[in-house]
């Protein structure tokens, strides 16, 4: 039970590997076993589906009726993971919590190298990593920026100041202080469906803080889940000598796994990303419950531009909004353009989304993925314009070869242009998560700069989201002026890619409908931890202390 009980060995050199389909079949993981499941879900290409759908559908089907089929073989077929059961779902939260005391008696050093560990061998599997994100419909760009995301997450950099988050020592007289952070104990993990590998990664902070951590792979796409941390987690929690139960994973259904980790009394959090609507009801019943919720939930990002922008990095970073087909929560989901700059700024951002094309996810240039669920597309884009947006290109279903198709399943990427924002807010595509390729540029009214900054700012403030928000401006005034006074939001940038990652800063995390009541910058090896002081005297009188 004690520190020692958890020892480092010898770190080997982990070889790069090749680019190559392979059928992955993944158990339950329970307390260090692969566990069987009450079925199997199985996962076909995404290039399958765009190029005989109704053959991915039948060969799925099929499978999962009867996993000795022929139908296996199938080039299409690329992996299958078991469906977790009732008695699965309760012995994973019960390995989890036999193994909290253990792993978070362990020295933090070695917690900590988890992180160090992790990323050596995210950049030995990169290929391997990203393939199979291509198979589950993620374009290669969209799984490229995927993981630059964990590269910073956890770069050598992040990994330091969380160690000094962590742990802090003050000498004080005859006193040792000590300001450090405990393990929350049993995590429980929901990862997205748009992103749930590297969504899933988070899971290895919340390892390092010393919890011990159950993962839902999402049932539709939960591939991806089980290999990062089947594959490249387990691994390393091995060679640590961490206790079996540190990391369990599990594939099913979501309603009937979040009711049993809410119900269930050696849950200690709930770490959901998903909708809004979701999220919140979820926060309601953990509160009610005794559970810490943690949530990552819908964005609605606001970019600014000001009148001495750069437009062509400005509009290149509005483009960002159309990466996965805008099926992401931190794109930019809604611009504010200075008036005197609007004009050019559209015609620029429609030169950069000539650019942009659909096509099959391997292909390396293409950034669109299908949309599935159109219809909140369509009418929402009729309502914009229907309430005085105009339509500045964009807006029809398109094939894979990008020919306008009333059946196909990508969308143009889609420019609105709304004229002032006394009222834009009336429009949904501006007051809600707009989860499709779809920008609307919001043009100012003319007036003096300085009241225009502040309209801009309350603007941004107003929003009931707040995961991300960014400038573009020339003016050191005018960024010391919006930094000083935009509080929406756990992440500003200015003068950056709105989506890129850099070491130190929060990749996730908001305010309002993005965080819930407990919203703020997310950190993950925080969010799962809670602050304890210490002092440790030596020849003190009790009688001294307490007088001073």
């Amino acid at each position: 039970m004690g520190g020692n009980s958890v020892r480092i060995r010898e770190v080997r050199p982990v070889q790069t590997q090749p680019s190559e389909p392979a059928f992955r079949s993944y158990d339950s993981y329970i307390a260090g076993n692969d566990v069987p499941g009450v079925g199997w879900v199985y996962t076909v290409t995404a290039r399958a589906l765009l190029e005989d759908v109704f053959t991915a559908v039948k060969l799925k089907r099929t499978l999962e009726q009867d996993p000795h089929s022929d139908a296996r073989n199938h080039p299409y077929v690329v992996g299958r993971c078991a469906v977790a059961g009732t008695d699965q779902i309760d012995s994973s939260i019960e390995a989890a919590a036999a193994a909290t005391p253990v792993w978070a008696a362990a020295p933090l050093a070695a917690r900590l190298r988890l992180g160090e560990l992790f990323r050596e061998r995210l950049i030995g599997h990169r290929e391997e990593f990203l393939d199979v994100l291509v198979a589950e419909a993620h374009p290669r760009k969209l799984a490229e920026w995927e993981f630059s995301c964990l590269m910073q997450v956890f770069s050598p950099e992040s990994c330091s100041w969380y160690a000094d988050q962590m742990y802090t020592e003050f000498e004080h007289g005859p006193r040792r202080l000590i300001v450090r952070r405990q393990a929350d104990g049993v995590v429980c993990f929901n990862p997205p469906q748009n992103a749930p590998a590297p969504s899933a990664a988070l899971s290895v902070l919340a390892l390092m803080a010393g919890n011990a951590v159950v993962v839902r792979a999402p049932r539709s796409i939960p591939l991806s889940t089980m290999y990062v941390l089947r594959e490249l987690v387990v691994p390393l929690l091995q060679q640590l000598e961490a206790p079996p139960g540190v990391l369990n994973i599990i594939c099913g259904q979501p309603k009937q796994i979040l009711d049993r980790w809410i119900e269930h009394p050696d849950v200690n959090d709930i770490f959901y990303i998903g909708g809004s609507e979701e999220g919140l009801s979820l926060q309601e019943r953990c509160v009610a419950n005794g559970k810490k919720p943690i949530l990552e939930l819908a964005g609605n990002d606001g970019l600014v531009v000001w009148h001495d922008a750069n437009l062509e990095l400005a509009a290149e970073a509005i483009t960002e909004c159309f990466f996965g087909s805008g099926q992401i929560c931190m794109v930019p989901k809604y611009v504010i353009a200075h008036p005197a700059i609007a004009h050019q700024l559209i015609v620029e951002v429609v030169a950069q989304i000539a650019r942009i094309k659909p096509g099959y996810p391997d292909d390396p240039d293409v950034l669109l993925s299908p949309v599935r669920r159109s219809e909140k597309f369509f009418a929402q884009l009729h309502q914009a314009i229907a309430q005085g947006a105009h339509l500045i290109t964009g807006g029809r279903r398109v094939e894979v070869d990008g020919s306008p198709s009333d059946t196909g399943v990508f969308l143009e990427p889609t420019v609105l242009r709304v004229d002032g924002m006394v009222g834009a807010r009336e429009l949904d595509v501006v007051a809600h998560e707009t989860f499709y390729p779809m920008v609307p540029i919001v043009v100012a009214e003319p007036g003096p700069d300085d009241v225009l900054l502040d309209l801009m700012i309350e603007f941004i403030n107003a929003n009931s989201y707040g995961l991300r928000n960014s400038l573009w401006t020339g003016s050191d005034e005018v960024v010391d002026h919006f930094v000083r006074n935009v509080g929406n939001a756990g992440l500003l940038k200015v003068n950056d890619s709105h989506i890129g990652f850099l070491p130190y800063l929060p990749t996730h995390g908001g305010t309002g409908l993005t965080g819930g009541a407990f919203g703020e910058a997310n950190y993950p090896i925080l969010k799962t931890s809670h602050l304890q002081g210490v002092s440790i005297a030596r020849g003190v009188r009790p009688r001294d202390a307490v007088f001073g």
